[in-house]
């Protein structure tokens, strides 16, 4: 638990700027607050690719990554992590200036271009129809209410309890450890994927565009990022290939390392890939 300012060491001598909370303190004071029973969060899977009855595949997540749009997934997530239901439905009521710290806007503007920053963001995230946002009258808050992850805008609630829905589960310590600051897009994107999956899942880079919407290079890329830092054991099979020039061919088969998590046997999943 965040121990309050009346009961921490004395601030006695420091300038304002030296006490501030930065985005770190102010993400993990938000979410011990909101979030101090969960190790996990959880996702639907239709965030990340739809099922197979779907015409195509391709999610919301796509549209993150074929827009490039780094800064706005990593605060989507972060909205997930640290919203609980209450009266008005899963909703985060914060002031602009803590939201901007919140999601890592003030780290590459200054305050007011922050708080400008928050409101692209939330804009982009409600045309996905992800979330609903709004200022609360007569006050500088924004509230923020979370949408159902397939981005038809209906009414969200909690994979996992009272419902069926598949749904992967995102560590916490992503935040808690600071990875996700330094984790790129294809990273993060390919990330959730695995986190959809069983251990020892096999992609062929090649059939990620049909599958889930973005290139084989940025899957490429986004496997490459997470063995070189750690977030993942990379295994290589062979199998003989009697027209092959070399005679056999090979594969990867991708495992998350804890505390990342595959899709467990008691969460309900459906096929990941085959249509």
């Amino acid at each position: 638990m965040v121990t309050p300012v009346s009961e921490q060491t004395s601030w006695e001598g420091l300038t304002p700027e030296e006490v501030a909370a930065g985005v770190a303190e102010t993400q993990k004071f938000l979410l011990d607050r909101k979030a101090t029973h969960r190790s996990h969060v959880p996702v639907r899977r239709d965030f990340v690719q739809l099922p197979p009855r779907a015409e195509s595949r391709h999610s919301l997540l796509a549209q993150f990554v074929q827009g490039r749009d780094a800064r706005g997934l990593k605060a989507y997530l972060f909205i997930i992590a640290i919203t609980s239901s209450d009266l008005d439905g899963w909703s985060t009521t914060l002031n602009s200036s803590v939201w901007a710290r919140a999601i890592g806007a003030t780290a590459t503007a200054e305050p007011t271009g922050a708080r400008a920053a928050v409101n692209k963001i939330f804009d982009r995230l409600q045309k996905r129809r992800l979330i609903n946002y709004g200022r609360v009258p007569g006050t500088h808050d924004i509230r923020v209410t979370l949408l159902r992850e397939d981005g038809r805008g209906g009414e969200y609630t909690r994979p996992g309890r009272e419902n069926r829905d598949p749904y992967l589960k995102i560590s916490r310590d992503l935040w808690d450890s600071r990875a996700i600051d330094d984790l790129g897009l294809p990273g993060l994107a390919m990330l959730l994927v695995l986190s959809c999956e069983r251990p020892g899942f096999e992609l062929p880079p090649e059939r990620t565009p049909d599958w889930y919407g973005w290139s084989a290079d940025t899957t490429e890329r986004g496997f490459k990022e997470l063995a070189r830092k750690g977030f993942i054991e990379v295994k290589k099979t062979f199998k003989s290939a009697p027209t092959s020039p070399r005679g056999y061919t090979h594969s990867n088969r991708y495992t998350l390392l804890p505390p990342h998590v595959h899709r467990g046997r008691n969460t309900p999943q459906i096929d990941a890939t085959v249509s």
